[in-house]
């Protein structure tokens, strides 16, 4: 997919959450695409996506972290703030501050590194980890996905950002949302992806609600028959912490 076709594709996203937003109590998901404009965000882009560059695993994991601060400026604009006086040492000064309580929670293990990057900026965040992955029953290309390890805050009327480097098939994003639901109901879901796949992004507006915000770096061609997001970056987690078995 060339640049043209992609910028079709969200012109249709556009055109279909403006239709939808005028349809009263129709759901909508909101999709933020930041890399749509030139700005350092697409230096880092290119660089995780070089296969030269990924050979140096700490270089990766440090640019998938410059992405997340990145990213989290972005989204911060999308908060609530409120009005406070702080106080200097020649006076006081009235300003704002973000009113939101937010909990940040990567999905293990690839979204570790883009996890600092937002708390980088997000220091007094509430943090939660979940692991989801794909499970082959058969050893083919089917899959489903399993949700085990979590550790997880009370989600109550907060704002949840959902951290994942990856958006392929959207199915580990709707099966950790649908267990994170189990502990509360918060106020907004940001969900944050560096690379999403189209798939990927009609599977989340089909399976999550409209108090969810997507937010994507870059917007990719299309999976390939397994699956994989292309022509992505590879498997994020092998590159930032090594192979598995």
């Amino acid at each position: 997919m060339n640049l043209v076709i992609q910028r079709y594709f969200l012109y249709f996203y556009t055109l279909k959450k403006n239709y939808i937003n005028n349809i009263p109590n129709k759901n909508s998901m909101e999709i933020h695409h930041l890399s749509e404009k030139n700005s350092v965000l697409n230096h880092f882009l290119s660089q995780i996506r070089d296969v030269n560059v990924q050979k140096d695993s700490m270089r990766f994991r440090r640019n998938i972290e410059r992405i997340g601060e990145i990213m989290a400026y972005e989204m911060s604009q999308s908060f609530d703030y409120e009005s406070i006086d702080v106080p200097t040492p020649l006076g006081v000064k009235n300003t704002t501050k973000i009113s939101d309580q937010l909990v940040l929670c990567s999905i293990l293990r690839a979204g570790l590194t883009l996890h600092q990057g937002f708390l980088n900026y997000f220091d007094n965040a509430e943090n939660g980890f979940i692991s989801a992955y794909r499970h082959h029953p058969n050893h083919d290309d089917y899959f489903d996905i399993l949700v085990e390890y979590q550790a997880i805050a009370d989600l109550n009327g907060k704002n949840v950002l959902l951290l994942d480097p990856m958006l392929a098939t959207g199915q580990s994003i709707v099966a950790v949302f649908n267990k994170l639901m189990e502990r509360g109901s918060p106020k907004e879901i940001h969900i944050a992806v560096i690379i999403a796949a189209p798939e990927g992004i009609s599977y989340l507006e089909k399976n999550l609600p409209s108090n969810c915000h997507l937010w994507i770096a870059a917007l990719d061609e299309k999976l390939n028959e397994k699956s994989y997001i292309i022509p992505g970056l590879g498997d994020a987690g092998d590159l930032a912490y090594g192979n598995k078995l």
